[in-house]
């Protein structure tokens, strides 16, 4: 019998919210929401929700409400294979690095894409990386 596909919700909301839960936990303080492209992508990118390639983006907020859109983020999921990869970048600014995350983290430059070290503030965002992978695909790594 095949392995069902993992539980990743009936709506375009579902996603939504677990994604910004994930980003809530691991990048403490801020909230978020996560929003589909304003495009017109919409319909587009619905199909891909069973396939998990897609785009999405992520706004922050301060604790109090207010919008910190320097801490926006951009979250490409997309399969390659069987594997589940991430790459998650920073909205305003190609100064900063880029992460991809597939099976293990990789940071490279916004600009050249070499590879260069973790920024003093990307943790958090390889801990929702990670978080991710485990929610959406629970059965790799």
């Amino acid at each position: 019998m095949p392995s069902p596909e993992p539980p990743i919700g009936n709506a375009n909301t579902d996603l939504c919210q677990l994604v910004a839960a994930a980003a809530d936990l691991c990048r403490k303080p801020l909230r978020h929401a996560v929003l589909w492209p304003a495009d017109g992508a919409m319909a587009e990118q619905a199909g891909a929700e069973a396939s998990l390639d897609l785009c999405l983006r992520l706004e922050a907020r301060t604790p109090e409400g207010a919008r910190a859109p320097q801490d926006d983020l951009e979250l490409e999921i997309y399969r390659s294979g069987d594997d589940l990869n991430l790459t998650l970048a920073w909205s305003q600014g190609d100064d900063h690095p880029l992460l991809w995350n597939g099976s293990h983290p990789v940071w490279m430059d916004g600009v050249t894409g070499l590879r260069s070290s973790c920024p003093s503030d990307g943790q958090p965002l390889e801990a929702l990386a990670r978080r991710l992978r485990a929610l959406l695909r629970p059965d790799q790594d």
